[in-house]
């Protein structure tokens, strides 16, 4: 897996480095399909009614950044196209966009309600995003701090 590698000009702060990659609207909206099966570039426009020019720049990032990786594929009698993969990087975003919906849920949901619910697999139980001590018990959020190393 490519690790995301950003030289000196950025900053040290791992929430504004990563911004730099992930903190345009459309990006997250992309991945956010990516998770929901779409892989190939079609399906995104369709999906997300975004302009050819921008997604192909935003896929470009997010291939760039080892978040989706390209694969080639071919239909009988058509040219190479390319599908759009997340990677285990990608993957991992799925807490972070479960974070957004939830925090969405709470503080800015239509007034008929959530479009979506996080839920389990294996058991269709529903699920929060939460921080996690080492015990595998949920932190109370007022007991939560970053701190500087």
């Amino acid at each position: 897996m490519k690790k995301v590698t950003l030289d000196q000009e950025y900053p040290v702060c791992s929430i504004a480095r990563s911004l730099e990659i992930l903190g345009e609207r459309w990006t997250f909206l992309i991945v956010r399909e990516a998770m929901s099966g779409k892989t190939r570039f079609g399906e995104f426009t369709d999906a997300l009614e975004i302009s050819t020019d921008l997604l192909s720049n935003r896929l470009a990032t997010l291939v760039e950044a080892g978040i989706m990786e390209k694969r080639p594929y071919q239909q009988p009698g058509h040219r190479l196209r390319y599908e759009y993969h997340l990677t285990p990087a990608g993957e991992e975003l799925r807490i972070v966009l479960g974070a957004l919906q939830q925090w969405g849920d709470r503080h800015c949901a239509p007034a008929a309600g959530p479009s979506a619910q996080r839920r389990s697999r294996s058991t269709g139980g529903q699920l929060e995003v939460a921080f996690v001590g080492g015990d595998g018990k949920a932190v109370a959020l007022d007991d939560v701090t970053f701190v500087a190393t």
